[in-house]
């Protein structure tokens, strides 16, 4: 059966379904596909640390559903914006990861992964899929991936 390692973008995930259908991404109905197809090696979901009970019921969540949840302080900075990026952490997980699995999932539409899925499937000769939100997805992101899985009804709350 097929080792994979699967790398969840949630805030990426959480805003790009609010903004496609007004809903949430279905976590437990990911998971569920997933293992139906292949051996689920490794999961993880990275988020930013909870401000209020309801995320850290969602974390608790994931974790129960089988995720490993990696958490990043949400940062305030004076000006007024706010910083919560998981986007380095992703891709030192993603290349530490990769050699022990067969295909690489990667739950973002963000371009700024491009290069990262291009040298996976390039150095790991594993396949590589983004599941996420097509009509949000990055061309780039797209252009360099092995698969790509589109977030529809099935995966949605």
């Amino acid at each position: 059966m097929e080792k994979i390692a699967v790398f969840v973008d949630v805030q990426n995930i959480y805003y790009t379904c609010k903004q496609a259908y007004g809903r949430s991404f279905n976590y437990r109905a990911l998971f569920k596909m997933l293992s139906q197809q292949a051996q689920v090696e490794y999961a993880f979901a990275y988020a930013i640390a909870p401000a209020d009970d309801g995320q850290v019921k969602f974390q608790d969540a994931l974790r129960h559903i089988g995720f490993e949840v990696k958490l990043k302080p949400y940062i305030q900075r004076s000006d007024g914006s706010a910083k919560g990026d998981w986007d380095v952490g992703i891709t030192i997980d993603v290349l530490d990861y990769a050699e022990h699995v067969d295909k690489v999932i990667l739950l973002s539409g963000d371009g700024d992964f491009d290069l990262l899925m291009a040298k996976v499937a390039q150095k790991y000769a594993c396949d590589t899929q983004v599941i996420s939100v097509a009509a949000l997805t990055a061309k780039s992101l797209l252009d360099v991936i092995g698969s790509h899985i589109p977030i529809e009804s099935n995966l949605l709350l």
